[in-house]
């Protein structure tokens, strides 16, 4: 997502969403304004990135500021003995050299902001594991050390990495998903704030790293996981 903000009452968004059209246009329907541009692209291919940003800046003519969150969201996996070249590269290439290629065809026009700023999504998984996620795993390790290095080459363009724990998004699935599980209490209860993540808590992190009151805070990786990686667990 690369979002251009001019203030808060002329606020313009431009979306540019992973392949899934259908969620795409979902979006577009529950959200319709002039100042929401969609662009679908595979982030993996350099050649759509490109175009999508080219669109950008003709809708927009500015940006300021990115968000890199498109990815493959399911960590779980095959065991590492059955898991192929080809679906390890497809995780590879969408979560993390998406974020690359995202980044580099708009750092033109962040270049050309007063303050430009991107916020990369990693997750807690980049700081700690389950069997069978090598994959994800490694693409969010990635996303931490990229956004460390962007923030050095790109500077002063600020570049800032979220990694969130585990947050519901069932209320922003598109019409056709099936339904998640219901969440139990135990699942609330886990987490030392005593919930599970909202898109919000994510979101409104967000704003703040893209905004000016972050002007001194760069390279720097944000949990957000309501202090799940700070939690000591033994089994019973």
């Amino acid at each position: 997502m690369s979002q251009t903000r001019e203030d808060p009452d002329r606020a313009l968004m431009a979306r540019i969403e992973a392949r899934d059209a259908d969620a795409l246009a979902a979006v577009q329907a529950a959200n319709a304004s002039d100042r929401l541009y969609t662009v679908s692209v595979d982030v993996a291919v350099e050649a759509q990135v490109e175009a999508g940003m080219r669109q950008v800046r003709e809708r927009f003519g500015r940006l300021d500021g990115l968000v890199n969150n498109a990815g493959i969201a399911d960590p779980s996996g095959p065991s590492l003995e059955a898991l192929t070249l080809d679906a390890w590269r497809r995780v590879i290439d969408t979560n993390l050299t998406g974020m690359f290629l995202c980044a580099k065809h708009a750092v033109a026009m962040l270049r050309q902001a007063p303050h430009g700023a991107i916020v990369n999504i990693a997750s807690t998984r980049a700081l700690q594991s389950e069997p069978s996620t090598e994959a994800y795993a490694a693409s969010k390790g990635g996303i931490v050390a990229l956004t460390h290095a962007l923030s050095m080459s790109l500077a002063p363009i600020r570049v800032n990495a979220i990694s969130p724990g585990w947050i519901d998004t069932r209320d922003y699935r598109k019409p056709s998903a099936l339904p998640p599980p219901a969440l139990r209490p135990i699942d609330h209860a886990q987490h030392p704030v005593g919930r599970v993540g909202r898109p919000d808590d994510i979101a409104v992190l967000t704003a703040f790293l893209l905004s000016q009151e972050a002007g001194f805070i760069t390279g720097q990786n944000f949990i957000s996981d309501g202090g799940m990686t700070r939690k000591m667990i033994y089994a019973e």
